[in-house]
């Protein structure tokens, strides 16, 4: 048993309340067990109870055992001399206050109904994918759904706080910011990094100099991402290799080491060499796409923001030097809603957030409901077990629920997992 079970037992007054007493014998009668606290210090607090006839209100600290109490030295803690009762699963120790006083102890064991203890030892103990993947479905429909809806908002604000890093790396230039958000989720998983590296080592006000000229936006992508240094053969990269050398010269700069992209394990369409093309694509169509964001009305106009043709030699090519047997794509409709769903929407929520702008929360909202499922292993994972998703809104609420709550066990924070315990 975790201590967080006791927790939930006591946030939700889900143990026997019938005849209270201390564990010395005084009657107790719970009023309201305090709200839950989330930040050092007493596990609840402004706690109400009555003791002996006397009104209390202070916090509640609760154990699997009283003698945690010393383990954890609250004896010796300022914070925890206001706390009005201990509540233990086991009472293996009395305790005192530190000026002496006893601490009022409301032991828990023999108060915990048998069938709620039996269904949280099943999720606690169970090894499947999710641990209530043998009672999910029988959920009321109605609770997952609120549940998911609020796990979005969730999933947003833990997106917008590397994102409000970023905006402060960028000393609050949010163009500059989206620039380097957006670069980073070109890389996707596999080259998330060095997409973020080349971001930063190639500031968007210098993309902004060249937009009028693909082949320098190129030069500048591909050198800077150490990716010109080699000998060819075709005339192309030669071609970029020396315009980069200028530019080089010229703003003084560093490229990255070329062995840190990889290609391994990659579909074609994904190396990084056509997603720099792309994205110098998408450079060339405009040094300023945050503005324009801003400035569409609906899903439709967010999308064609992101279509933007490759220049020749890439339609060709998926690697300089390398004629292929296929034919390389702009911005395919499925990886431009992978940027949607990752860039667009938190970034329009975070900066709604941060500006006072609820409208632009409500749009990325809307932006996700409007958008497809994605397809990936874990919403696969849903889909076999009976919770097909309807857009990218549910499809990322279920990303968040397998990872920050399913996958460590966070049963008792769940609304599915609350349901499944009452």
């Amino acid at each position: 048993m975790r201590e967080d079970f006791l927790h939930f037992l006591w946030r939700w007054r889900r143990f026997d309340a019938s005849k209270q007493f201390t564990s010395d014998g005084q009657p107790l009668e719970i009023l309201h067990p305090g709200e839950p606290n989330l930040h050092a210090g007493p596990d609840f607090f402004n706690a109400r109870i009555r003791l002996n006839e006397t009104l209390w209100a202070g916090n509640v600290e609760i154990h699997l055992n009283a003698s945690d109490w010393l383990a954890h030295r609250h004896d010796t803690d300022p914070a925890y001399d206001n706390v009005i009762l201990h509540v233990v699963f086991d009472e293996d120790q009395r305790l005192c206050r530190s000026n002496g006083e006893p601490l009022p102890c409301f032991v828990l064991r023999d108060r915990i109904p048998p069938q709620l203890l039996e269904k949280y030892f099943r999720l606690e103990h169970e090894r499947a994918w999710v641990p209530c993947e043998k009672s999910l479905n029988a959920v009321p429909n109605i609770v997952r759904l609120n549940w998911l809806d609020r796990l979005l908002v969730e999933r947003l604000e833990q997106k917008t706080e590397s994102i409000a890093q970023v905006v402060a790396a960028a000393g609050q230039h949010w163009e500059e910011a989206f620039y380097r958000v957006l670069a980073r989720n070109f890389g996707l998983k596999v080259n998330v990094e060095p997409f973020e590296a080349l971001a930063r080592a190639l500031p968007l006000r210098l993309l902004a100099k060249h937009q009028d000229h693909l082949f320098q936006l190129e030069a500048l992508l591909f050198g800077q991402a150490g990716l010109l240094s080699e000998k060819f053969e075709d005339d192309y990269p030669k071609a970029l290799a020396k315009e980069y050398q200028f530019l080089q010269h010229k703003y003084d700069l560093q490229p990255l080491p070329a062995g840190q992209w990889k290609f391994f394990r990659l579909r074609p369409a994904g190396f990084p060499t056509i997603r720099l093309a792309q994205f110098a694509a998408l450079a060339h169509r405009s040094a300023h796409l945050f503005s324009q964001l801003l400035e569409t009305t609906n899903t439709a106009e967010t999308e064609q923001l992101f279509t933007a043709e490759i220049s020749a030699y890439w339609r060709t090519h998926f690697r300089f030097d390398k004629t292929a047997a296929g034919r390389a794509k702009p911005l395919g409709r499925e990886f431009v809603h992978l940027l949607l769903i990752n860039t667009v929407a938190p970034f329009l929520f975070h900066y709604g957030r941060t500006k006072g702008l609820p409208d632009l929360q409500d749009r990325a909202l809307r932006l996700l409901e409007e958008l497809p499922p994605e397809t990936n292993t874990v919403v696969d994972g849903w889909v076999k077990r009976g919770q097909r998703a309807a857009n990218a809104s549910q499809t990322q609420a279920l990303l968040h629920l397998k990872t920050r709550y399913c996958d460590v066990k966070r049963c008792l924070e769940c609304a599915i997992g609350n349901a499944i315990l009452r």
